[in-house]
């Protein structure tokens, strides 16, 4: 297990990554006190299915028309 405080968690993010994958177990500590553990997930991620929730969501025909002059104005101001 390796421990690391936040400011060195921030600096070399990408390089705790590839060895939390690798399979190290790495904390996170604020003030020496461990926060956090950075691990691998574990088991097969499900592949994402295109079009599951298609009927599901409704866009109006207007949805990119203009805004009406008064609601912009709410906006400007």
């Amino acid at each position: 297990m390796t421990i690391v405080n936040i400011h060195e968690a921030k600096t070399h993010l990408s390089r705790l990554l590839n060895r939390a994958v690798s399979g190290e177990e790495i904390v996170i500590a604020r003030a020496g006190r461990g926060i956090v553990r950075l691990v691998p997930l574990q088991g097969d991620q499900l592949p994402r299915t295109p079009g599951m929730d298609a009927g599901k969501v409704r866009i109006s025909d207007d949805f990119d028309s203009p805004l009406p002059e008064e609601l912009l104005r709410e906006f400007e101001s």
